[in-house]
Parts: structure tokens; sequence; C-alpha cells
């Protein structure tokens, strides 16, 4: 089945990516919107700009669509790009990386069902612990550039979610209720390289701003890599 990814750059997009593939989906397009707003209910928004250097890294073609950023107005500016995808022949279906929003999975499925597209949502109800510790063992690295919850302070801006990461987020569930998986809008992430990437990601240069509750770090130039042979699994 040829289908779209709903691809925001960060871990939850990718691994929903790296999903279909292994099922086999034909993966014609990533789609980004890049909302307006920072607030947007639906959208990642840190560093949002800079799929097109993850598209690049794996070789995938990726529509990038600006949007309002509005509540409900931001899924008919999605669903208008996917209508047209759905119309010219190009997708029969469509792949999220939801895990436990209700909000934006039952907004998604409106959409599919309109457009009678076929919804594939690989995470949702996920165990978070056990997803986290797959990302490390699969060799995602994934960095975290923004955290707007009680607990996560500047230090956590830029850090790559690793397994000593993953034990402090952990205690952290335990202490002030955050989502493991962020699905609360606790942080936002950006994959820098994973087994789908032919290149990896190197950050350059980025800013850090901090208003002593929450935080962005925001890349300011990103290059692609090489990877080793070992990394791309050679002998």
């Amino acid at each position: 089945m040829d289908v779209a990814v709903l691809y925001s750059g960060g871990k939850d997009s990718n691994y929903a990516l790296a999903w279909a593939v292994k099922k086999g989906l034909k993966v014609k397009t990533l789609v980004t919107m890049v909302p307006k707003k920072k607030d947007s209910y639906m959208f990642h928004v840190p560093n949002i700009h800079l799929t097109e250097y993850q598209a690049q890294a794996m070789n995938v073609p990726i529509i990038i669509a600006p949007t309002s950023g509005e509540k409900e107005k931001e899924l008919e500016e999605l669903k208008a790009i996917l209508k047209k995808l759905r119309t010219e022949g190009e997708i029969s279906g469509l792949v999220v990386g939801a895990i436990a929003s209700k909000y934006q999975k039952t907004r998604i499925e409106k959409i599919c069902k309109d457009l009678d597209l076929h919804l594939f949502d690989p995470l949702w109800g996920i165990d978070a612990v056990e997803y986290l510790k797959n990302l490390v063992t699969e060799g995602y690295k994934v960095i975290i550039v923004g955290v707007y919850a009680q607990g996560l302070d500047e230090k956590w801006l830029g850090r790559e979610l690793d397994k000593k990461a993953i034990e402090e987020l952990i205690e952290l569930e335990k202490k002030h209720k955050i989502n493991l998986a962020f699905e609360g809008g606790e942080a936002e992430t950006f994959v820098l390289d994973c087994m789908l990437f032919k290149k990896k990601l190197e950050v350059i240069e980025s800013e850090k701003k901090w208003d002593g509750i929450r935080g962005e770090m925001n890349i300011k130039e990103l290059k692609l890599v090489e990877k080793e042979k070992k990394e791309k699994g050679e002998n």
C-alpha cells in the first residue's frame, strides 16, 4: 500500500515511519506541517523546518507546508494536502506516530474516514518505558529540543535520550507524574540518526532559550555526515 507519513522530525514520527517500512508499506512522501503559532494543538513546533534535512538523510520525498496553527483550522489545512495526494492516486493510507492523545487521534481518524484513507497508528497505546528503551537499543539518536514540564529544566535541552536519561525520566515520572513519552506536551525531540538514515545529522550551531520555567533549543545549522561502515550495518 502507498502511504504518506505525518512527519515532525521527532522520535514518534520516525519510529512510525520505520514501522511502516518494516511492514512493507511504500512511503510515497513525508508530510510536515509548519505552524505559524507556537501553541498548535496538533503539530510539533521546535526545529520543524529542519525535517527537510532528515528527508535528505533518508532519501525520501517530503512535503513541507505552512499551517495557521489555529485549533481545528489547522486540521483542514492538513486535510487539503492529503486530499490532493489521495485524489491524484499517490496514497491510500496515512501513518502517524500518535501514542496517547485522543484529541489528535480522533481528528486524524475523521480526516482519514472522510478521504477514504487507511490509518496506521502503530504506537497507539504502547508502553512508554518499553518504547523509550527500544529507541535506544534500535540505534535512534534522539535529542530533546523543547522542555515544558515541571522537573525538566534547562539541562535537558540538547540532551540525548540514552539509558541514563530514561532512568532519570522514570524517577521524574514518579515525582511529577509526567508522561514518559512526552505525549502530554512535556517535551519535544529531534532525531539525528536512526536505521533509515543513509547519512546522519550533526548539529553545528544551536541556541538555547530558557525563561526559568520552559525552554527550547533552536538548531541554527545542521550538516549531513557520512556514516561509518559499521553504522551502516556493513562488514
